[in-house]
């Protein structure tokens, strides 16, 4: 069993920054890709970033330039460094990790851009 559990979501205003985590415990041996995706209300999902076990990141051109991806391999774990953040950021962020060639999804933490 592979659990995946989100943290650091909340309110912020326009312009600012947040720091989103995501730990994946359980039988774990290696994670290959994890990555971090959004669904806004009435939106579908849609990928924000994504780092390799390599290192190697993709990003959504909407948040190029903004938000950092990155990982630690020893902590099964994964961040999203957000900064001038929008309105338009605002969405339900969820958190993927695959492994054992599966995709393990967490619950999502909700982030709001408001002033």
């Amino acid at each position: 069993q592979v659990q995946v559990l989100e943290s650091g979501g909340g309110l912020v205003q326009p312009g600012g920054s947040l720091r989103l985590s995501c730990a994946a415990s359980g039988t774990i041996f290696s994670i290959n890709a994890m990555g971090w995706y959004r669904q806004a209300p009435g939106k579908q999902r849609e990928l924000v970033a994504t780092i390799a076990s390599t290192g190697s990141t993709n990003y959504a051109d909407s948040v190029k330039g903004r938000f950092t991806i990155s990982r630690d391999n020893v902590k099964n774990t994964v961040y999203l460094q957000m900064a001038s953040l929008k309105p338009e950021d605002t969405a339900v962020y969820y958190c993927n990790c695959q492994l054992f060639g599966m995709n393990y999804w967490g619950k999502g933490t909700l982030v709001t851009v408001s002033s």
